[in-house]
């Protein structure tokens, strides 16, 4: 059955994304694995560590396509330019639309994210909004020009998996774009529930970068996912 996912015209076989996590820096291992063991071909990188030769980049293989993130911008602005600064680095005209002016609890500023999707959309570029789940912000954003739409679970690094499932489910059936869970993401079973409820992929890292085998965690969450997607596809069938 091809069941590709497709972000922006392009075709992804695989569900699962990398995320940059805290520390926005990747280890060889877990480079690989995510490769490898959970066969991602999409990999976030901070755009304010491209210049830091210790963030990881150069362990992506050339075949997994980079997905630079904002993360560290406060208001639209900033988050412009930094997606300029990746494209101007030759990391192509995909974005991770990540604003954040919250240090507390660093939950999304969606207004200002609805702002930067509709500027670099109107530029060309293939914007994938971070947003605290609100289905008034997803409308705005498809209405914007947004690829796809990435609401956290929980908060970032939290651990406490599908927080916002509710709302989550909203998107899923009133907005028509791929619905990428992020931010929350502990364990496989939290990413198969995420799929089966109707998410096109999951975004995760901290659970991958702490695990004790991190290989067979890899493995876990490739195939968590696609069971999680073949129940969804069974239902809807």
């Amino acid at each position: 059955m091809n069941d590709e996912l497709v972000i922006g015209g392009v075709s992804f076989t695989s569900r699962f994304i990398l995320g940059s996590g805290k520390t926005s820096r990747y280890t060889p291992e877990l480079i690989h694995s995510a490769v490898e063991d959970a066969n991602t071909e999409l990999i976030s990188v901070a755009i304010d560590t491209l210049d830091d030769i210790d963030n990881g980049i150069k362990y992506i293989p050339e075949n997994v396509r980079i997905l630079p993130n904002t993360l560290g911008a406060r208001n639209a602005q900033e988050a412009v330019r930094m997606a300029h600064l990746a494209q101007s680095r030759g990391l192509g005209n995909f974005i991770k639309i990540e604003i954040m002016d919250d240090t507390t609890y660093l939950l999304p500023n969606n207004p200002e994210t609805v702002n930067a999707t509709e500027r670099l959309a109107a530029e060309g570029f293939i914007v994938l909004p971070y947003i605290y789940p609100d289905l008034k912000a997803g409308r705005q954003l498809e209405s914007a020009g947004a690829a796809a739409i990435m609401p956290l679970a929980s908060p970032s690094g939290s651990n406490k998996g599908l927080a916002t499932r509710d709302f989550i489910q909203q998107l899923i059936e009133e907005i028509n774009l791929p619905i990428i869970v992020d931010a929350g993401i502990a364990r496989p079973s939290q990413a198969c529930e995420a799929m089966e409820m109707g998410c096109a992929a999951v975004m995760a890292n901290t659970a991958l970068a702490h695990a004790g085998n991190l290989p067979m965690m890899a493995r876990a969450f490739k195939h968590a996912i696609q069971a999680g997607r073949e129940a969804y596809l069974s239902r809807i069938s």
